[in-house]
């Protein structure tokens, strides 16, 4: 008889778990704005399931009063997503706000701005990560980021630095969200599908252990992404799983300590 999709993830946990090796979780939600009921409920599950979240949050566009809704969701750790989350990619080509055709200087006084503005709306509670709308930043750029205030970068699956290197790398590996099917919520078995393949190809071409990103997008989950969603941290008690605080994966700027991973 075929294992389901949450029996096969469960078996290639307990592979894990025989080799006495762990996957690291970790949380990245994107496009964060405003106070809303599904940023309410993002933050409910990462307190339910004591799951720490990166969240994403467009500089330019965040109103005053996420700042407000934030203070109270103490476990939603807010970084730089782009700077206002517009396309400047020419008709035709793959959206991007930091594409290579863009001017370095201009690059870098939109990415400047945006910081100065999400600082001037939380503070200190800003992580200095740097997600790049639609997972997309020419290397070229990605490589002024640490002189640009960044110890971290957040894109998905495949990005790589290039030649000229960047801060360090974080990508994102399974994402919750279907775009092509009409932005709905990926059905489980395909998201499970994916990410037990991801998990069994790394067991074996790796040794030690892995850090694996979910990718999540509050403001467009329907009740299929927000079942597995739960359903996933449900099934992260597993030993084989350690859910991991992305305040642990960088460091403050100017400084050799890690940034304080505790509630605000």
């Amino acid at each position: 008889m075929t294992a389901s999709p949450w029996q096969a993830l469960a078996l290639e946990l307990d592979r894990w778990s025989a080799s006495g090796r762990q996957i690291g979780l970790w949380l990245r939600d994107d496009d964060a704005v405003a106070p809303s009921p599904a940023l309410d409920r993002l933050s409910e599950l990462a307190e339910r399931f004591a799951a720490p979240t990166l969240l994403a949050v467009i500089p330019l566009l965040a109103e005053p009063e996420l700042a407000t809704a934030l203070r109270g969701m103490p476990l939603l750790r807010p970084c730089q997503h782009g700077a206002i989350h517009r396309n400047h990619t020419p008709a035709g080509g793959k959206k991007s706000e930091f594409g290579a055709e863009r001017e370095a200087g201009l690059v870098d006084a939109d990415i400047a701005q945006g910081r100065r503005r999400l600082h001037d709306l939380l503070g200190g509670d800003v992580l200095p990560i740097f997600v790049p709308p639609w997972n997309r930043i020419a290397p070229s750029h990605a490589a002024r980021l640490g002189t640009l205030g960044f110890s971290g970068l957040s894109c998905f699956r495949t990005y790589r630095l290039g030649p000229g290197g960047g801060p360090r790398l974080l990508n994102t590996h399974i994402d919750v969200m279907n775009w092509h099917g009409g932005r709905i919520g990926r059905h489980a078995a395909d998201a499970l599908g994916e990410l037990v393949t991801l998990l069994a190809d790394r067991r074996m071409a790796e040794t030690g252990n892995i850090e694996i990103g979910l990718l999540l997008h509050h403001r467009d989950h329907d009740e299929t992404a927000w079942s597995f969603l739960s359903d996933l941290l449900q099934a992260a008690a597993h030993p084989a799983i350690r859910l991991v605080d992305p305040a642990s994966f960088v460091r403050l700027p100017g400084s050799d300590r890690q940034c304080d991973p505790g509630p605000r």
